[in-house]
């Protein structure tokens, strides 16, 4: 018999199974969700196969077809005798409809649980958010079995398409990327509460440290909220503009600190809202300041523009005094209070009593009104005065003792959860596409969907993590050498790897991968449970 050989794409899948294999997640799974029947796939198969998808730079939906799986090494990634079609949309539907029965944030409490035990992360800055998905169809929420699912409605579209209905998805991460918790919520959830909650659920699901701190954005920032964190839970969040506290501090004339960094300056003061002592910080960020000029400016071009038609109007109208003139003129001025008036008067205006045609005659009598002349400029005090705010917002703490740029910094970390919904909307991955018609099937991806994000962070961190250890690097995209990859990158490095299999019949002699210098590096780095699947043990 001749030999036969077989050539599978396996690129930069290998490390997504071997990061998947090496956080234990299997086991956890098949432990909650023990596979039913002797001829079915175990659930934790199905769920890495969709991890698999959705990382795999297909440009498919994570919602997998058999398809995909034809020109990678299947049964390498996901054990022996699994082929292509055992991945259908049935058994892809029977392992969400377990995980939801068994309850979605509830299975990944588990596998975060899980892992917090095998690794350290040392003292994490808790950094909480959500953001939401437009769908497309009807879902009218009639279902029967969908009466405690998440609602698929209208909501507040972050992403300005308001004509779509939506599912909020919200998610605690450390200050690694790494998520810890995730809960969907109906589209129409408001943040002021899903935060709050989802700070409460992840205290009770996971054994954090108490130096954590919990950082947010404003929607946290209510009094019903920050009477239930009190002083025991750390954290910090932006202030809203419309609380009177913060009004007051950006509209005040401040001394303003120098940082250790030119770009800011600060103000540290004490207050008490909601009954808890807190430390203000209003911080002066140059960048947010050049950002807040140019937008500045382009309001005050269209307050020029309505300023001068809101004049017109008011000079074509005739009053019967003088004071009723004055009096829409200081209401004018009130309704524009960067803009002034120059040249401005008030004149008299004779006309007939009676509506006739034609010149009033000598004895004709004749009737007074008056009309409003002038032009409009600029209110240069007013635009000085609103500009030494630019550039400014407020941070608040219940850690009184808190440096203002540690605050800074701890709140500038925010940006590692709005990264990781930034990643599950990416086009690239395809993780966040939605072809569901259950709601209950969506909640249950949406766990799917943070899971693909949890791989993806936990291998980026543990690389970065080797590297430094070591001491070693890996080429960035420009060639220079660096220790702090991202994933994204490091996938692009393994794009083209291809697996040759040798086959005698049935029986494989061997596997051949050819792999590049920085290739080998990064698999060495990240261990054994990356390395087998590249053939390198």
């Amino acid at each position: 018999m001749e030999m036969d050989v077989q050539s599978y794409l396996i690129g930069h899948l290998g490390i997504v199974a071997g990061t998947f294999d090496a956080l234990n997640i299997a086991d956890v799974i098949d432990q909650v969700l023990p596979k039913r029947g002797s001829r079915n796939l175990p659930h934790s198969v199905i769920i890495k196969a969709m991890i698999l998808n959705g990382l795999g730079y297909t440009g498919q939906r994570l919602y997998l077809f058999p398809n995909f799986f034809k020109t990678i090494p299947t049964e390498k990634l996901l054990g022996k005798g699994i082929c292509p079609t055992d991945l259908n949309d049935d058994v892809v539907g029977r392992t969400l409809d377990a995980i939801y029965k068994y309850g979605a944030t509830e299975l990944f409490n588990e596998i975060s649980l899980h892992i917090m035990k095998q690794f350290s992360f040392g003292p994490q800055l808790l950094h909480v958010d959500t953001t939401n998905f437009g769908v497309y169809g009807k879902y009218e929420n009639d279902a029967p079995d969908s009466a405690d699912s998440i609602k698929i409605t209208f909501g507040h579209a972050k992403d300005g398409r308001m004509d779509l209905k939506r599912f909020v998805l919200g998610m605690v991460t450390n200050q690694f990327g790494l998520p810890l918790f995730t809960e969907a919520y109906s589209g129409n959830k408001s943040d002021k509460k899903s935060l709050m909650e989802m700070i409460q659920k992840t205290q009770q699901a996971i054994d954090l440290d108490d130096d954590n701190f919990w950082v947010a954005d404003s929607a946290l920032y209510t009094e019903e909220n920050i009477k239930l964190m009190g002083t025991e839970t750390k954290w910090i969040t932006h202030m809203p503009a419309t609380v009177a506290e913060a009004q007051e501090l950006l509209n005040s004339n401040l001394n303003m600190i120098p940082g250790s960094d030119p770009r800011y300056a600060f103000y540290a003061t004490e207050i008490n809202y909601g009954g808890v002592p807190q430390r203000a910080v209003v911080v002066w960020s140059k960048e947010m300041n050049e950002r807040n000029e140019k937008t500045f400016e382009r309001r005050i071009e269209k307050e020029t523009i309505e300023a001068g038609k809101d004049l017109k109007k008011l000079m074509r109208k005739k009053f019967a005094c003088i004071p009723d003139a004055d009096n829409d003129l200081r209401l004018w001025q009130s309704s524009h209070p960067h803009h002034m008036l120059k040249n401005v008067q008030v004149v008299p205006v004779m006309e007939k009593a009676e509506k006739k045609r034609g010149r009033p005659k000598k004895d004709e009598l004749l009737t007074a009104s008056y009309m409003i002349q002038g032009e409009v400029k600029l209110n240069e005090e007013a635009l000085i005065e609103a500009r030494k705010n630019l550039g400014r917002f407020v941070l608040a703490s219940n850690q009184v003792d808190l440096d203002p740029e540690v605050m800074l910094n701890y709140y500038k970390g925010q940006q590692a959860v709005e990264r990781g919904f930034r990643f599950l909307k990416d086009k690239s991955f395809h993780v966040s596409e939605v072809y569901l018609k259950k709601e209950e099937r969506i909640e249950a991806l949406c766990m799917i969907m943070v899971l693909s994000l949890l791989i993806y962070s936990f291998a980026e961190w543990k690389l970065r993590q080797e590297l430094k250890k070591t001491g070693q690097t890996v080429p960035n995209q420009l060639n220079k050498p660096t220790q702090r990859p991202t994933m994204r990158w490091v996938f692009e490095i393994f794009m083209g790897v291809i697996a040759s299999v040798v086959m005698d019949g049935e029986t494989v002699i061997k596997t051949v991968i050819h792999l590049s210098d920085p290739q080998t590096t990064i698999l060495e780095l990240l261990g054994s449970e990356c390395k087998k699947y590249y053939v390198m043990e």
